[in-house]
């Protein structure tokens, strides 16, 4: 497929990308190959960190450099104990774009901006966008509750020109988003782009296997839910037999399996108890969560992994937007890529009263 014309739009332009989408941070999926191929596509590719060592993420930026020279980002934990070591490589290594899964402090946001670092958090409620983009941030990304892994309940189209209103930086809109005629949507909320995970997820270029794969293709749109057993927190994902297990599972069981995943990441992740314990704190103070919820995070890195690194869908959970139900294909990012800038523009030229002039 050749490449497509594309559409130019504040997030375009403060990034330096060819095309107003965004492929997201997903833990074990957002890795340097899928980063490069999204990246080479004309996209923002985001590459996730928080289930890396520093020492890892330092070689998987640089294996994205290798592999493109188009710009890229990374997702960082703003409450992750080693944050500011993150955010020295993040700089040293020239990374075009730093995104939060949760808000940057004021300090951090004006550090990554000194170093030239466009900083571009993620949020799922007007206030929240109201303030990183009073600290300073140069864009947000706002998710509906159609989106994958941890998620609201208001809807991408009441959120979204809630924000548009709210803010004056550049808007992406995240949230049942797969194809061109979902941009252009976007577009005409007021919003900049459009954040993609799924739909990266079931792309040739991803590195989740197969199975797993075929398991997002198979599903309908009643076969996504929200779950809370996971780690304490509304968490959208795709059903299965484990899911199912953890809604019956009562709370001891649920905690003595948290202290089991809790060692099991700490030894993956190369994290202390002590550092482990900072970052428990620390999550615990900006999201207002009780110390057994805190403790049940552990679960997540953990049961993704399973999934999504090691094919066992029988032990892993499968985080998902309600785009799965509609998605039938794994394209290669190129064509991904080109296909959703071509569905615009065919969408904006049948709009009525010359809207696509």
């Amino acid at each position: 497929m050749t490449a497509t014309t594309g559409i130019e739009t504040p997030l375009t332009r403060l990034v330096g990308v060819r095309h107003p989408l965004v492929q997201t941070g997903m833990g074990w999926v957002a890795g340097p190959r899928l980063v490069s191929a999204a990246a080479n596509a004309g996209a923002l590719g985001i590459l996730a960190s928080a289930t890396m060592t520093v020492e890892q993420l330092r070689a998987a930026v640089r294996e994205v450099k290798s592999r493109t020279d188009a710009p890229f980002g990374v997702n960082l934990r703003a409450d992750a104990g080693d944050a500011a070591e993150r955010v020295r490589l993040v700089v040293a290594e020239g990374v075009r774009v730093a995104s939060f899964a949760l808000a940057p402090s004021r300090e951090l946001i004006a550090r990554l901006k000194d170093a030239g670092v466009v900083v571009i958090p993620s949020v799922g409620a007007r206030r929240h966008a109201e303030k990183v983009a009073a600290w300073g941030a140069d864009a947000v990304v706002v998710q509906g509750g159609e989106g994958g892994g941890h998620t609201g309940n208001v809807a991408t189209t009441v959120l979204l020109p809630q924000v548009v209103d709210a803010v004056d930086i550049p808007v992406i809109a995240a949230g049942g988003f797969f194809d061109g005629r979902g941009l252009v949507a976007a577009l005409a909320y007021g919003a900049a782009g459009v954040a993609m995970g799924t739909r990266f997820l079931l792309t040739s270029d991803s590195t989740v296997p197969p199975a797993v794969q075929a398991r997002y293709l198979a599903a309908a749109a009643k076969d996504i839910t929200v779950t809370t057993k996971v780690d304490g927190l509304p968490h959208r994902m795709l059903r299965s037999e484990l899911v199912e297990t953890l809604e019956r599972s009562g709370r001891a069981a649920a905690l003595l399996r948290a202290v089991r995943h809790a060692a099991s990441f700490r030894k993956l992740s190369g994290l202390s108890w002590a550092q482990m314990v900072r970052d428990g704190v620390a999550m615990k103070h900006g999201k207002d969560l009780s110390w057994s919820q805190v403790l049940l995070a552990a679960n997540t890195p953990m049961l993704l992994k399973a999934s999504m690194v090691e094919g066992r869908t029988d032990l892993g959970v499968m985080a998902s937007g309600q785009v799965a139900g509609v998605i039938e294909d794994l394209p290669s990012c190129a064509d991904l890529v080109d296909r959703i800038m071509a569905e615009a523009g065919r969408a904006l030229a049948g709009l009525p009263m010359g809207a696509a002039d």
